[in-house]
């Protein structure tokens, strides 16, 4: 049977009643709906009934709590994630040099974070590179020429080479640790900082020994002496790099100044070696013109550095690559093999001289110049 043969009454009750099912079924439905939101709202008023069963009493405690997790999380994701700031956005010890507009990272939590940062394009990656490869080479060097056989090389020349090439590698070392972890905090950042300036004062103090125990290697006095003095030197400038404000960007100046100073003290003990040798001898035979080239890289890279050329001639166009702390550790990788060089040319002239041949007194002398007259008559005989 069709429903066209249906009485009319009976179809329309049928769908009243499916009417009234389905509107008893979405009440049933909002019920339901209506009971789970009470039961969240139960859940979570039972934990914070449970947080003040735990002592949380106060919800400014919990509050508190709840936003340092948040910062922390934060920090863990930003550490991941990091991305270059402008300088503006530095943190107030961050901030060195407001000529690099860009590219600046920012501050970085966790010590794995700024190692990692090693192989990212900012503002430190040329200072890290230059001096991370130049303490490379200096390693290389220094284990190749102590590992050379006794009857090749003395063990007191290796020694002395010792000095140098612990300088070299301390010095380049800890810049590269300055620039990796520069960022890390305001603590760290004093500390790297500190260890940089002794790692300078290191080197200069290093590669004097071998370049005096060659030039006066037959003058005792004046070897012991001049070595001392350098030492005692390096050792103020190191003191005077422990102060917090000298390391500040205020003195920038003050402490190219320093460390000219402490390099030019070498010229002492230079210009000693000249008056007893003689000037184109000691330009030929024990590598005087080498040393002068030294000190132009050293001196010539301090001031670009103290003066910041190139970036403050063109603002923002050198913030990654070629500004002038990198050229300062070009500079200084350079100075540092050129003083290598000349002072092997110095132990090479040693050998081919010999042992010294000098008259009594001149070891020892009773007076500093008797030793210069000595050496004098025994060029003329």
């Amino acid at each position: 049977m069709d429903a066209e043969t249906l009485p009319r009454g009976s179809v329309d009750s049928k769908v009243d009643r499916r009417q009234a099912s389905m509107e008893t079924n979405n009440q049933q439905e909002l019920a339901d709906a209506q009971d789970s939101k009470t039961d969240l709202v139960e859940q979570e008023e039972g934990k914070f009934h449970c947080a003040d069963y735990l002592g949380m009493k106060d919800i400014t405690q919990l509050v508190q709590a709840m936003a340092q997790s948040a910062e922390e999380y934060a920090r863990l994701i930003w550490t991941r994630r990091w991305h270059v700031v402008p300088f503006h956005r530095l943190p107030a010890w961050l901030k060195d040099n407001e000529l690099l507009l860009r590219g600046h990272r920012p501050q970085l939590y966790t010590l794995r974070a700024c190692v990692r940062s090693i192989f990212r394009v900012h503002t430190e990656t040329g200072n890290i590179w230059t001096h991370l490869l130049g303490c490379a080479c200096f390693v290389a060097i220094a284990v190749f020429f102590v590992a050379q056989p006794s009857n090749h090389v003395q063990w007191q020349e290796k020694v002395v080479f010792s000095c140098f090439f612990s300088g070299a590698v301390m010095c380049m070392g800890f810049s590269c640790l300055l620039h990796t972890l520069l960022c890390h905090s305001e603590l760290v950042s004093r500390i790297v900082n500190k260890l940089d300036y002794c790692g300078i004062a290191l080197l200069t103090v290093g590669s004097f020994v071998p370049y005096i125990y060659y030039s006066f290697y037959c003058v005792f006095w004046a070897k012991m002496f001049y070595i001392i003095l350098i030492s005692m030197l390096g050792c103020g400038a190191i003191v005077v790099s422990m102060s917090d404000k000298f390391a500040t960007p205020a003195f920038r100046s003050l402490r190219a100044i320093v460390f000219i100073a402490l390099g030019l003290s070498g010229l002492i003990p230079c210009i000693h070696f000249i008056c007893v040798n003689g000037f184109w001898p000691s330009v030929n035979d024990c590598s005087v013109g080498w040393l002068f080239l030294m000190a132009i890289l050293y001196i010539s890279g301090a001031s670009i550095y103290a003066v910041r050329i190139p970036e403050r001639l063109f603002p923002g166009r050198f913030d990654i690559w070629f500004q002038s702390h990198q050229i300062l550790h070009v500079f200084v990788v350079a100075a540092a093999l050129v003083h290598y060089h000349g002072v092997v040319k110095m132990a090479n002239y040693r050998l081919t001289v010999g042992d010294c041949q000098l008259p009594a007194g001149f070891l020892f002398p009773k007076h500093p110049f008797d030793s210069i007259v000595l050496l004098q008559q025994l060029k003329v005989a």
